[in-house]
């Protein structure tokens, strides 16, 4: 997969065709879907269809992941922590890729330099977190935290382009 902490204008666009569309589609639905069943739903051969799958992950257009409940995990507690810097935020940044607690990362623009979220067991977790590890990363200089409280809605069928002006 291609590294993220690239900007997302320097990303070269993949043109995707209507049978990647279609598998891109298809494995939303079911990430696990057998070979012939996708085969048999895109109207290709099994071989064809391992073969444009591969592609498109080789090319990092999709990841085939298992995604977990991380209340069934034992993580009571689920934050967004917005962070501000003094200089450079990258130094920052690569301190909490480092963090285990640490699962999603993003560069923003607005109230916060950086946007993290954290995946804690309990509230004293988060303290020693948040006021251990978290403030002694040099240059951290403001750190916000929100719990979530309830989780309305997530989904990772973000669908793909329409084909219109595609070539």
């Amino acid at each position: 997969m291609k590294n993220q902490a690239s900007t997302r204008e320097s990303e070269e666009k993949t043109v995707l065709d209507a049978v990647d569309r279609s598998i891109i589609l298809a494995l939303q639905r079911d990430g696990r879907m057998p070979y012939s069943t996708l085969a048999e739903e895109i109207g290709l051969s099994q071989a064809a269809a391992r073969q444009r799958v591969n592609k498109l992950v080789e090319g990092g257009v999709i990841r085939v992941v298992a995604i977990t409940d991380p209340l069934k995990l034992g993580f009571r507690i689920q934050a967004e922590i917005g962070i501000n810097v003094s200089g450079d935020p990258r130094p920052v940044a690569d301190a909490l890729k480092a963090l285990p607690q640490v699962e999603y990362l993003r560069f923003t623009a607005g109230r916060f330099e950086i946007m993290a979220e954290a995946l804690f067991e309990s509230a004293g977790q988060m303290h020693e977190f948040v006021n251990g590890e978290l403030r002694d990363i040099p240059g951290v200089e403001q750190v916000e935290c929100l719990i979530v409280l309830e989780l309305l809605k997530e989904t990772h069928d973000w669908g793909v382009p329409d084909l219109k002006g595609a070539s």
